[in-house]
């Protein structure tokens, strides 16, 4: 936890994917460090859904980052990303909630694998 890996920040840097999705949405992104450094701009945020809520109300707390995949064209996968290869059934993707939807997919993926050995 807190490590940064050179060689995944720089594949993540150049990667076509993340290159094309920060040139659409480069001030959002700003926008989210921004809101994530200075507690007011989080506060202000927070009261749009929440009015009552104050800055005295929040705690520091670390932030959770949820890894989600993306194409070489720089859209965001918003469904589970299944990809079979002759001996691996790999989850390349799997949104929130994946936890509820996980049996569901445990049954898909399970029916994956026994069709290879009929």
């Amino acid at each position: 936890m807190g490590q940064l890996n050179p060689r995944d920040l720089f594949e993540t840097l150049t990667y076509p994917g993340f290159l094309r999705l920060m040139r659409k949405h480069w001030r959002m992104g700003l926008y989210e460090v921004w809101r994530s450094l200075n507690r007011s701009a989080f506060t202000r945020a927070l009261q749009r859904l929440v009015p009552e809520i104050r800055e005295s109300d929040l705690h520091a707390a670390p932030a959770g980052i949820r890894a989600q995949a993306l194409t070489a064209s720089g859209d965001l996968v918003d469904d589970f990303l299944i990809v079979e290869s002759p001996r691996v059934v790999n989850v390349c993707n799997a949104p929130s909630p994946a936890a509820t939807a996980s049996l569901s997919i445990g049954g898909q993926i399970a029916g994956l694998v026994e069709s290879r050995w009929r």
